[in-house]
């Protein structure tokens, strides 16, 4: 049975929202614990969607990127962190960056944990649940390592900055107002697909692998 546009878009609605507002929420919740409060303040430290969805990055883009059938792509309203209000801004910017991919390797665990559920559910239930498993797991797979990139302001360029020595952190973390223009052309001349879904699969084949 192929699912019309409307039922795809249905079963990725929720896999897709939760990836990108818990990818935020992680770290408003990181920056928290290591003294930032601003995201705290500003009621951003939730796992309630409404807060983290932006209209484009959110909605739009995701969908049009599931009827186009290119990389499944989006991103949520930034969850702002001040990292001078961090008790060590450049150690402490590390795991404040990486708390966000390391909430989509969870969730992708979590959805590989449902995929292997769906196959006792009843059959009209297994075949929904399947494909919003399969989704959930390409998704945060694709927002974990794409925001490993060591380009800003991306998690991996956050990284990057705070493993690099202070003189190579400063260079790197100027490319940070073109960010996302390099990541757009990267996307639409097609070379970001080409050096994210190698990494995507291995990792996809490694979690299905052992948990499904």
């Amino acid at each position: 049975m192929e699912l019309t546009l409307v039922q795809i878009i249905a079963v990725s609605a929720l896999p897709i929202i939760f990836a990108i507002t818990v990818h935020e929420a992680a770290h408003g919740y990181v920056a928290k614990y290591f003294g930032d409060l601003t995201a705290d303040k500003l009621g951003r430290i939730t796992l309630n969607p409404i807060k983290h969805i932006d209209p484009i990055g959110t909605i739009l883009l995701p969908a049009l990127t599931l009827m186009l059938g290119g990389i499944l792509f989006g991103w949520a309203k930034p969850v702002p962190v001040n990292f001078s209000n961090l008790r060590n801004p450049k150690k402490d910017m590390f795991w404040v960056a990486a708390a966000g991919p390391a909430s989509n390797l969870v969730m992708a665990i979590f959805w590989a944990l449902i995929l292997n559920f769906s196959r006792s559910a009843p059959e009209g239930a297994a075949y929904f649940l399947s494909h919003m498993s399969q989704v959930g797991i390409t998704i945060n797979l694709i927002l974990m390592v794409l925001n490993l990139l060591p380009l800003p302001p991306l998690d991996g360029g956050r990284i990057a900055v705070s493993l690099l020595p202070m003189d190579l952190a400063v260079k790197l973390s100027r490319v940070e107002k073109y960010g996302f223009i390099i990541l757009i052309v990267l996307l639409f001349t097609g070379i970001l697909g080409r050096v994210i879904w190698p990494i995507i699969m291995f990792f996809q084949q490694i979690i299905v692998g052992i948990l499904v």
